[in-house]
C-alpha cells in the first residue's frame, strides 16, 4: 500500500518533468498546463518528501531525479544574474518601457495615467486596447505625457497600442486571428532607433485548431543589428517551448535577469493560482537595470515595467 502510493504521488509530476525537458511541446491540454510548471515543482518536492517518509526508495529515486529537473527549470527565475547589468555591455542611456493589459478595454483609465506620472516610462504597450478605451485615456492625459503613438483600437480582445515619450513610426503590424500586435520604430534623443512590439497573440486554446497563439509567437521579429524590445501579454511563461525559442534567438527577459521570474502577472484571485504570462524582452544588446510587476489597474493583469540601458 505504500509503495503505491508513493507511486501515485509520484509519477503525475515525474511525466510533467519528462515533457518539460524533453524539447518537445504537445498541444491541447499541455499548452496551457505547462504555465504552472513553477507549482508542479513544488509538488514534486512534496512527493520527494512523502517517499522518504514512507521509505520508498524506488519512487524516491524518481522523485528526486523530478524535482531537479524541475528545479533546474524553475530556480533561475528567482535569482538574479551576476549583476544588475549582467549579461550586456551597455551603458548608455535608460529606456522606460510599461506594459498593460487593458482587460478588453475596461481598465482604469485613470490609474493607468498615473502610474504614467509616477512611473515616468519612455515607453508604454497596451494590449485589448479598444476605442473606448483611447477615448478614455485620451481624456485622462495620457497623449500629454507620451504624445508620439502608433494605435489599432479594436472593439474586443484584438487590439494594441504604442505610445512614447519620444517620436515613433509605425512599424508592420503582426496580426493573427484578429489579434493585432502593433509595432513602432522609437528615435531616442541619443540617436538610436528601438523597435517596439505591443505583444499580444491569442491565447493558447485548441493549438491545432487555433494556431494564431503559436504563429504569433513565432512571427515576433528576431535576429539583425536592429535593437528591440517586446512588452506585453505574451500569453506564455518560460516553461512554453516558443518563448524559450524566442529568447534563444536573441532576447533577455527582465525579470528572468532580475530575479523576479516567478511573480505571477495574472490570475492568483480565483480558483487557479497567479502564472506569469506578461512580459518585457529585451535584446541582448541592452542591459536590464530594474523590473517590476506593478498592482492592477482595473484589469485581470498586472501592468509590468521594466528599466532597460541602450549599447
Amino acid at each position: 500500500m505504500r509503495t503505491w502510493m508513493s507511486w501515485i504521488a509520484v509519477t503525475p509530476f515525474a511525466l510533467w518533468a519528462a515533457v518539460r525537458v524533453s524539447g518537445f511541446e504537445p498541444d491541447w491540454p499541455w499548452v496551457p498546463v505547462v504555465a504552472f510548471t513553477p507549482y508542479a515543482a513544488v509538488g514534486a518536492a512534496l512527493s520527494l518528501a512523502l517517499a522518504a517518509l514512507l521509505r520508498r526508495w524506488a519512487p524516491g529515486a524518481v522523485a528526486l531525479v523530478t524535482v531537479l529537473a524541475l528545479g533546474a527549470a524553475v530556480l533561475p527565475r528567482a535569482l538574479p544574474d551576476s549583476g544588475p547589468d549582467s549579461g550586456a555591455g551597455a551603458r548608455g542611456p535608460a529606456l522606460r518601457v510599461l506594459a498593460a493589459n487593458l482587460l478588453v478595454g475596461t481598465a482604469d483609465a485613470a490609474r493607468l495615467v498615473g502610474l504614467v506620472r509616477s512611473l515616468r516610462p519612455d515607453v508604454l504597450t497596451l494590449q485589448e486596447f479598444t476605442p473606448a478605451a483611447r477615448r478614455r485615456l485620451d481624456a485622462a492625459g495620457l497623449r500629454e505625457l507620451l504624445p508620439h503613438a502608433v494605435t489599432r483600437p479594436v472593439r474586443g480582445v484584438g487590439g494594441s497600442a504604442v505610445y512614447a515619450r519620444y517620436p515613433l513610426a509605425a512599424g508592420e503590424l503582426i496580426e493573427l486571428g484578429g489579434f493585432g500586435q502593433a509595432t513602432a520604430v522609437l528615435t531616442h534623443p541619443g540617436g538610436a532607433q528601438v523597435e517596439i512590439v505591443s505583444v499580444h497573440p491569442c491565447a493558447p486554446k485548441r493549438v491545432g485548431r487555433q494556431p494564431c497563439w503559436l504563429a504569433g509567437l513565432e512571427r515576433l521579429p528576431r535576429g539583425g543589428e536592429r535593437l528591440r524590445v517586446l512588452a506585453g501579454d505574451f500569453n506564455a511563461t518560460l516553461d512554453h517551448l516558443p518563448l524559450r525559442d524566442l529568447l534563444e534567438a536573441g532576447y533577455r527577459d527582465a525579470a528572468d535577469v532580475m530575479g523576479r521570474g516567478l511573480s505571477p502577472t495574472w490570475g492568483g484571485w480565483g480558483p487557479l493560482p497567479g502564472v506569469t504570462i506578461d512580459h518585457v524582452l529585451a535584446g541582448e544588446r541592452m542591459a536590464v537595470r530594474d523590473f517590476r510587476v506593478l498592482p492592477p489597474v482595473g484589469s485581470d493583469h498586472r501592468p509590468v515595467f521594466a528599466e532597460l540601458l541602450l549599447p
